[in-house]
């Protein structure tokens, strides 16, 4: 497939074909391959990317402000320290990526699956995650105070000092994710799947609002008999 003045399309690009284009400002990639590439530290603000691939590659400090990224698959890739500040990841397959220390300040991942990603010591100002997998991911620290959780599947994941004090959950799970020191008063934890939690955990919820069934579960996982 071919290129326009404006788009790049179907084509398998390396760095230095990906800057020619950058240089001759083209903004919009559309399923365009990027897998394995070096692309660190490229100046890549306000780019669309459409289904393009990026399995492995590492953007590491790249610029990737007011980026759109559509139906992309990145597996595996590496966004260390990107400057990722008001990009929008749509339907995308994030998984196992990295983000230590990104600076996501107004990102949102919509309909994203981030199972296994890593968001270690990123600034996370105004991030929303929704209708996402997140399955395994390590969100410590995160706060997602007074947000509205749609569809969040936080499975397994790293939960340690999360901020989800006066949150509502909409669906989704905490089922086996780990909530050391997290804080949940005045959550509303009664459109999510609450299972497998221990006694060590009754405490971190305190003040949160469980339904009468999720009550009852928690205490036959103890081996309480409810009637």
């Amino acid at each position: 497939m071919a290129s326009t003045n404006s788009t790049v399309s179907g084509l398998a690009l390396d760095r230095s074909e990906l800057e020619h284009h950058l240089a001759q400002d083209t903004r919009h990639f559309e399923q365009c391959m990027f897998d394995d590439e070096d692309l660190s530290r490229l100046d890549l603000q306000g780019c669309t990317f459409d289904r393009c691939t990026f399995g492995g590659a590492n953007l590491f400090a790249a610029k990737v402000a007011r980026t759109v990224w559509q139906r992309c698959r990145a597996g595996g890739a590496d966004f260390e320290s990107v400057d990722a500040v008001d990009a929008r990841f749509d339907s995308c397959d994030l998984n196992n990526t990295k983000w230590r220390r990104a600076k996501l300040a107004s990102v949102s991942y919509r309909g994203c699956k981030l199972t296994g990603a890593s968001f270690e010591e990123v600034a996370h100002l105004g991030l929303m995650f929704e209708e996402s997998l997140l399955v395994g991911a390590d969100l410590r620290g995160f706060s997602f105070k007074k947000a509205t959780l749609k569809e969040l599947d936080f499975s397994d994941a790293y939960l340690a000092g999360c901020d989800f004090r006066e949150s509502v959950f909409e669906g989704g799970s905490l089922r086996n994710a780990t909530l050391k020191l997290a804080k949940f008063q005045g959550a509303d934890l009664r459109g999510t799947d609450i299972e497998g939690l221990k006694l060590s955990d009754a405490a971190v919820f305190k003040g949160a609002v469980i339904s009468h069934a999720q009550a009852a579960s928690f205490l036959r996982a103890l081996d309480f008999v409810v009637i």
